[in-house]
């Protein structure tokens, strides 16, 4: 079900934004009409389903974690919105789109007397393009966070992501309960829910929990399809859909472009399969319609943002195409090729040693990541601005952990031990064995259910590990692993301890011993996670942000043209003020980019002569100009200061060779002038 509203809503919630009509009434009433049709469409199709273990104590043990989840990281729930890091960037995209409904966000240069080569309208995670300003992510996030705000404003927008982990869940459950048994499912969901990654991603606007939602989801509507192979079309939405949530989401389902055109290839033939291979042209056609979806809103809300990412993502693209590319001639030619395969591997004796190959290659593949801190260093030499600031970030976080300096390092070889701070030596150890297992049995013609989940884990898990693509610093970069990566490997883990657990029973261990073996496996699963997380889970992170912001912009005048004049605090303040005060704003360019010749010793400061000419065009366009600066000596050339903000807060750690244990101070001041008054 969380999949399905997911899906309807970001069905309705695109169209409309793509038409600049992404208001509460349309949005409540199209979305909701295509949620609530999907779910009905569901259970009529389907008729629902349920694990066949399942009992009211699963049930209940699963929506007790869920619920417990929600209320305690909604206990927790972190106030990121002065743009610092990409979570307040969500929070602001959000807030602008509730408020308004449309993108591009405009300039609002009149408000300032025209535009001026001194004045600067973008921001950090808000690019200046084709003459207006382009938040930096996809949209999908922001049209569901968008629901808070409309129910609740600032304080409903930042309870959205205590449900959304609440239902993510759920979402992980029910796929244990359908791939490894209902009994499995409570001790699965606890681990999940306990998890330091899970716990950050669902405190604060972030985009992993709705992609992890779609993609298990997708999971789960896949199995559920099949006993109405047409329904497979719902499943392969929510699968491209991802796309929508994040680019990222196109490498991970990738996968489900190749087991859509491998189910097209199985057509056709009886017995166990007929059932899949239905399921391979709805699948496909939702996949293309989902995705196709998101890269649109990508090209079109997101371009900058793509241009960004333009040496990852079209690689991503050009692979995809060579995956349809085989997907279609395999689904022509398979017909005749699938026979004849299968008949090798049963009959060619070297072929029969191929699933303990496989198997020891889960292994393999494993080790090589458990050494790869000993054998290679990750390093990016900066090639582009972007690069040089992370090197710039990367070297004082360094120098904050008492670490040796080197800005070239990304410590992706350590990826690995990530996952093992997070969930565990027993979950990764336990997810090898199960995922070795299943290999070796789907090659000998078993466990066909586990193929389409198995790609995904695997696929993402790999390349995730090896290339992170992200600010090494923890817990931030930890949201790496959470649409996939973690679940998918608890999801393993659980399948591995229920194997065991039947090994025990079949060599005749009794009531008892089983009983405990499946206690003390469930503790293995929760426990080493539960550890990590007691350092953080307790602490609220940017607490008295909302109530400082409510205050600054209840400081500013109804009719300023704001003019941020420190560029630090135009970063993080410019699309807020912009966006929840609901007032014109505006940086204005250092120095070094104007060529004032009356600059200051503070390079980051603007000149006054820029200052003074920017506030006379303001006054001719009849709005009164504010100044705003972290430093109070920073507006003394422009008369009074007022402070408008003091914010004493806790901010996350940035742990880049530890798992995170603590929080740092966060001080954030503000102050105010208003050019011409006493």
């Amino acid at each position: 079900m969380p999949a399905l509203v997911l899906t309807g809503w970001l069905l309705a919630g695109l169209p409309l934004l793509l038409l600049g009509w992404f208001r509460p009434l349309p949005a409540l009433l199209l979305g909701g009409v295509l949620a609530v049709a999907l779910c009905g469409y569901w259970v009529r199709f389907t008729g629902g389903r349920e694990a066949p273990d399942a009992t009211a104590r699963h049930v209940v043990a699963v929506t007790g974690i869920a619920v417990a989840s929600g209320v305690f990281n909604a206990v927790f729930h972190s106030e990121q919105l002065i743009v610092r890091r990409d979570p307040a960037t969500y929070a602001q995209y959000t807030a602008w789109l509730a408020g308004h409904g449309s993108l591009p966000i405009p300039y609002g240069a009149a408000a300032f007397g025209g535009s001026d080569p001194a004045l600067r309208f973008d921001s950090v995670g808000f690019y200046d393009h084709d003459g207006a300003v382009v938040p930096q992510f996809m949209p999908g996030a922001p049209l569901v966070d968008a629901i808070g705000h409309w129910l609740g404003g600032v304080s409903g927008l930042l309870l959205v992501a205590p449900v959304l982990g609440a239902l993510a869940v759920l979402t992980v459950a029910g796929v244990t309960a359908r791939l490894v048994g209902a009994r499995w499912a409570p001790p699965a969901a606890l681990a999940f829910a306990v998890a330091l990654p899970i716990l950050y991603t669902s405190r604060t606007t972030f985009s992993e929990i709705p992609s992890l939602i779609l993609i298990f989801g997708g999971i789960a509507l896949t199995d559920d399809a099949r006993r109405r192979p047409r329904a497979a079309v719902v499943a392969g939405l929510a699968f491209g859909l991802a796309v929508l949530v994040r680019v990222d989401g196109l490498r991970d389902v990738l996968p489900v472009l190749a087991y859509a055109g491998l189910l097209i290839a199985l057509r056709g033939r009886r017995g166990r399969g007929e059932a899949y291979a239905r399921m391979g042209v709805p699948l496909l056609a939702g996949l293309v319609a989902g995705a196709g979806l998101g890269l649109v809103a990508a090209f079109v809300l997101a371009r900058p943002y793509l241009n960004y990412l333009s040496d990852s993502v079209v690689p991503l693209l050009a692979i995809c195409g060579v995956v349809l590319a085989l997907t279609v001639a395999g689904a022509v030619a398979g017909p005749r090729l699938v026979p004849a395969s299968w008949k090798v591997l049963r009959t060619w004796p070297p072929a029969r040693r191929l699933p303990d190959a496989l198997a020891a290659l889960v292994f393999l593949v494993m080790v090589v990541l458990a050494v790869r801190p000993w054998v290679q260093t990750v390093r990016r030499v900066p090639a582009t601005p972007d690069d040089a600031m992370n090197s710039i970030f990367i070297r004082g976080t360094q120098v904050a952990n008492g670490l040796w300096p080197d800005p070239t390092r990304l410590y992706y070889e350590n990826s690995l031990y990530w996952v093992i701070w997070y969930v565990g030596v027993p979950v990764v150890m336990l997810a090898t064995l199960a995922a070795a297992v299943l290999v070796r049995r789907m090659v000998r013609g078993r466990g066909f259910l586990w193929l389409l989940p198995l790609a995904i884990i695997g696929w993402t898990t790999v390349t995730t590990l090896w290339r992170p693509a992200i600010t090494p610093d923890h817990p931030f970069a930890s949201r790496r692993l959470v649409p996939v990566v973690l679940p998918g490997l608890i999801l393993l883990a659980a399948w591995g301890l229920r194997w065991v657990w039947a090994r025990a029973r079949d060599v005749g261990y009794g009531t008892v011993a089983q009983r405990s073996l499946a206690a003390v496996g469930g503790a293995l699963l929760v426990v080493p996670a539960a550890v990590t997380s007691i350092g953080t889970g307790f602490t609220p992170m940017e607490r008295g942000e909302a109530a400082a912001v409510e205050r600054l912009c209840a400081a500013l005048p109804r009719d300023a043209s704001v003019l941020v004049v420190e560029r630090v605090t135009g970063d993080r303040f410019t699309e807020l003020i912009r966006g929840m005060c609901g007032l014109p704003a505006a940086q204005i360019r250092p120095p070094a980019e104007t060529g004032a010749a009356d600059a200051g010793a503070d390079r980051d400061v603007a000149a006054p002569s820029d200052v003074n000419r920017l506030a006379g065009h303001i006054r001719s366009a009849g709005r009164r100009p504010v100044l705003l600066a972290a430093k109070q000596s920073q507006l003394a050339p422009y008369g009074s200061a007022t402070q408008v903000m003091r914010l004493r807060t806790r901010q996350d750690e940035r742990s880049l060779v530890d798992p995170p244990n603590g929080t740092w101070s966060l001080a954030i001041d503000v102050w105010m002038s208003i050019p011409g008054t006493a």
